[in-house]
């Protein structure tokens, strides 16, 4: 009697939890080769970024293929800027609506207050300059999209794959030679993202036991309740706000939709960059949730740059933590002023490890904060970032599913099916 094999998803989760576990009894070792160069910097190391690195190979071909396909397979203009136009006023009003749930936490809990700073390291960090929205816009459009796309600037690759898909459609039975093609292209990059997420459970463990060795639970202590507060946020729009909006725009199963979604998470949580999930996010979508190619293609790249709900969070929940810590008190038009400037900072925010920083640069800079206060917090934003990171792409994965929905391109069969590919026998 053959044995049955464990699924993706469990072994993922089992990679999660031995990961943690092994980076903390790591972290109590005796700084040493054996420690650092050895399993932080050379095993944990080593098998996290072979995994990261060859999610990430293929993040701009996929974004530049897929959705350059999807634009084209539409062949209403009309239809690509009502789907354009949906999804940027859902990414932009759950960011909103994100920051203000953090706002009213921080108001309640007072993660700051009390807080003893000398017990707490500052880690010296890079503080951005305020990029004027003019500028942000025009720079929408490269240049040089070759440039472009070797940089990974994600919002500029889209616009030119929403060009070229718009122009394929518009060159009618000319252009059909080179859709095809693109279509073989999506093809085989889906199967290669099928063969990299094999390896997730050995990539989840190395990139875990890294940040747990690295970090540990020291460091959490001092800052405890600035990062449960956060994830409290977390799960209330996770698990109130999605599961709404979800419900109410499409009547299907929030419990199916995060069952079949784990994998994504997991990706997420261990990777905590939102355009590393960009290659499975949108193969979960199509192929599990049954969303067709081309809305997957075009609101998944456009979220894993403009979505930033989990961002959106531990920016509302650190400014009243810092606020607080210095005594400074937090005013309602201080409060207004982080949510608008946290909604247009995500425009165009890279989603990789660590740009969330530079937006609460941005944030404080604009409510008077000390810079200084950022550093507070620089030390366990890797703990912080692995969960924002989860919420931000879940809400990708909602938005795409319920335009699906509304247009008429989500098959409702394959969403309530148990044949799970990617969380299933692989």
């Amino acid at each position: 009697m053959s044995k049955k094999k464990v699924n993706l998803t469990t072994r993922i989760l089992i990679a999660l939890l031995l990961g943690s576990i092994t980076g903390i009894i790591v972290f109590q070792f005796p700084n040493g080769t054996f420690k650092n160069a050895f399993l932080i910097n050379g095993v944990f190391q080593l098998v996290g970024q072979l995994f990261l690195r060859g999610i990430m190979m293929l993040v701009v071909p996929l974004v530049f293929i897929s959705l350059a396909n999807g634009a084209a397979s539409m062949g209403d203009v009309k239809k690509l800027g009502r789907v354009g136009g949906k999804t940027v006023a859902f990414y932009l009003s759950t960011t909103a609506i994100s920051v203000a749930i953090a706002l009213v936490l921080g108001y309640f809990i007072k993660p700051g207050s009390g807080l003893d700073l000398t017990a707490v390291k500052a880690v010296k960090t890079t503080i951005a300059t305020k990029t004027p929205l003019v500028q942000t816009l025009y720079e929408m459009v490269p240049s040089n999209p070759i440039l472009a796309m070797s940089e990974g600037n994600m919002l500029q690759i889209i616009v030119v794959a929403v060009l070229t898909g718009i122009g394929l459609s518009l060159l009618g039975k000319k252009g059909q030679p080179l859709i095809n093609l693109l279509e073989s292209l999506n093809d085989l990059i889906m199967k290669l993202v099928e063969i990299v997420m094999t390896f997730a459970p050995i990539g989840v463990f190395g990139l875990i036991a890294k940040t747990f060795a690295t970090v540990g639970y020291v460091a959490m202590m001092p800052l405890m309740k600035y990062i449960l507060t956060i994830y409290l946020g977390l799960l209330l729009i996770s698990i109130l706000g999605y599961a709404s909006l979800l419900k109410s725009f499409t009547g299907l199963s929030i419990k199916k939709f995060y069952k079949k979604f784990f994998p994504v998470m997991s990706v997420a949580f261990s990777t905590a960059s939102s355009n590393a999930t960009v290659p499975v996010n949108m193969e979960t979508c199509e192929k599990e949730l049954g969303v067709s190619k081309g809305i997957a293609a075009f609101t998944i790249p456009l979220g894993a740059t403009v979505n930033m709900n989990g961002t959106a969070i531990m920016q509302g929940v650190a400014t009243f933590f810092v606020a607080q810590a210095y005594g400074i008190p937090v005013t309602l038009n201080m409060m207004l002023t982080v949510v608008l400037t946290s909604t247009i900072a995500s425009v165009g925010t890279a989603g990789v490890p660590g740009a969330s920083i530079i937006m609460l640069s941005m944030v404080f800079q604009a409510v008077g904060l000390p810079l200084e206060g950022i550093g507070l917090i620089m030390g366990v934003d890797r703990l912080v970032d692995m969960g924002r990171t989860v919420v931000n792409i879940t809400g990708d994965a909602i938005c795409t599913v319920i335009i699906a929905k509304q247009e008429g391109e989500l098959d409702v069969d394959v969403f309530n099916s148990e044949n799970e590919e990617l969380s299933g026998n692989v």
